[in-house]
Formats: C-alpha cells, sequence, structure tokens
C-alpha cells in the first residue's frame, strides 16, 4: 500500500475545487512503475501481438476485459487512491474493488479505429444489446467516477484520452429536466455534444502510474496513435455504494459539481 501518502489527503483544496469545476483531477505516482511495468507483461500475451515485432500489430486497437491479478488489484486499491475517493465522493460511499479494467490497447497505426467520437460513459440499461441505449440519469446510477489509470507512458502522440475541461456540468444541465429516467448515450449525441465541444479539450497524458479521476458526466474521446509505443490505459468505473443525493446537507464534490451544472443554489 502507498503508506508515503497515508497521513495526509489525497487532494488539496485547490485541486477538489478544480475537480468541481473542470471535471477531472490528475494524480502523478498514483501507483508504482513496477506495478505497471508487471501489469503490461500480462496485457501483451493477451493482445495476441508480439512486444518486440510492431509487424505483429495490425489492429489499431484490442479490447481486453477485466483483471484481478495482483497487480491490477494493488493498483487500484493504494492508499491514495482510497482517500481520493473519500474526499471525492464521501467515505463509506463508494465500493471497493478487485479487479481492473476494461483495457483498450492501442497501436501505433494510420488506419481510423472507428471509436474516436465524443460520449460520456453511460452507466445503467446495460441490459440493451445496443450501448447507444444505455442511459445516464442526474444521480449518475451505477456509476461514482470514471477512472483512467495509465500503465505506460503517454505523450501527446501516443493517443491519450482527450477530455472537455468542463463539460461535465453541460451534461448535468442537460439530463436534469429528464430525472430518474435519465437520457440514452443516443439522445445525448444527437446533437454531436454541441454544448461542450467549444471547450478547452485536455490530453489525459503522462507517466505510467498516472491516474485521472473524472466526474461521471465529463465528455471525452479516444484518438488515433500517431507515436511509436503502444498505449496501455485501463479506464473502470468506481462504483457507488449509495445513490447521489443531491439534496443533502454536506454535498461530496461530484455531487456539488452536478448542482453547479443546473445552477441549483443560484
Amino acid at each position: 500500500m502507498n503508506d508515503a501518502h497515508s497521513s495526509a489527503p489525497a487532494l488539496s483544496g485547490e485541486q477538489i475545487d478544480f475537480f468541481i469545476d473542470q471535471g477531472f483531477v490528475r494524480i502523478d505516482k498514483a501507483f508504482p512503475r513496477h506495478l505497471a511495468d508487471e501489469a503490461r507483461e500480462i496485457l501483451w500475451r493477451d493482445t495476441g501481438f508480439r512486444k518486440d515485432d510492431p509487424a505483429s500489430w495490425t489492429q489499431p486497437v484490442v479490447r481486453l476485459g477485466q483483471y484481478g491479478q495482483a497487480p491490477f488489484r494493488q493498483a487500484i486499491n493504494m492508499k491514495i487512491l482510497h482517500h481520493a475517493f473519500d474526499q471525492l465522493i464521501g467515505p463509506g460511499r463508494w465500493l471497493p474493488s478487485g479487479m481492473l479494467g476494461t483495457f483498450p490497447v492501442r497501436f501505433p497505426s494510420p488506419d481510423d479505429p472507428g471509436d474516436t467520437g465524443w460520449h460520456v460513459d453511460v452507466s445503467f440499461g446495460t441490459e440493451s444489446p445496443d450501448f447507444l441505449d444505455w442511459r445516464v440519469n442526474i444521480n449518475s446510477r451505477g456509476r461514482a467516477l470514471l477512472m483512467l489509470f495509465l500503465f505506460s507512458d503517454v505523450e501527446k502522440d501516443d493517443a491519450p484520452t482527450r477530455i472537455l475541461a468542463g463539460s461535465h456540468l453541460d451534461i448535468a444541465r442537460k439530463i436534469a429536466p429528464a430525472g430518474e429516467e435519465g437520457m440514452t448515450l443516443r439522445e445525448l449525441a444527437a446533437d454531436g455534444f454541441a454544448a461542450s465541444v467549444g471547450r478547452p479539450e485536455t490530453l489525459a497524458t503522462g507517466n505510467a502510474g498516472t491516474v485521472y479521476l473524472c466526474h461521471p458526466f465529463l465528455v471525452h474521446a479516444a484518438q488515433m496513435h500517431r507515436g511509436r509505443s503502444p498505449r496501455f490505459i485501463a479506464q473502470p468505473p468506481l462504483l457507488p455504494r449509495e445513490p447521489f443525493d443531491l439534496d443533502r446537507p454536506h454535498c461530496s464534490p461530484v455531487e456539488q459539481a452536478i448542482c453547479k451544472g443546473i445552477g441549483a443554489g443560484d
């Protein structure tokens, strides 16, 4: 465990304010590089490609599932991350995980991977076979955070996830009228996320061991890999133990951001 961080809050007040306003926070050295190295060895075997032979990298993206082996389990359970979850969601309001995934492993390629559109990660209604019918609602049913775990060094040409900073506020305003029923991804994407596409774009770059904790309503997108080294990241949700409550006396930062988006308390 990350004992070096155990006696202090994971996030400063400034970082929490940034999360509320911009929809994400970056934590460097959230887990040790040796765990990233060990995890990549496992992931490489499952890609079906040879690490030392770029000619074998015949697809722009390979999607791998959930992983619960030791390096993955230890990475998601570092104390600094647990403390950050407590600060953003509230102690006792999120579920610990022994699994980490999914992994969209991206390879250098001139081919369009076909999955680079802006979107939010919808979180319920997943019984539908068409993911465009999956839903998100104002209480973010089924998801407390979107997380990006970097298991390789990711520079600007290595297909870093694109983030529209502040877009979570736009999504909160858009879905609020739909109440508990929420909206489908098809409905959300119908206008191409027009309210958010002019917002500043941030690239989720960093060294292996970096973690981005993102508001569940944050608009983000993949992109083509124009670099040389394959990119390994996990993008798991943090699951809530209880529903968000926008009317509680002391809202968590995630709840505060939703209230900010819908203008509650203005």
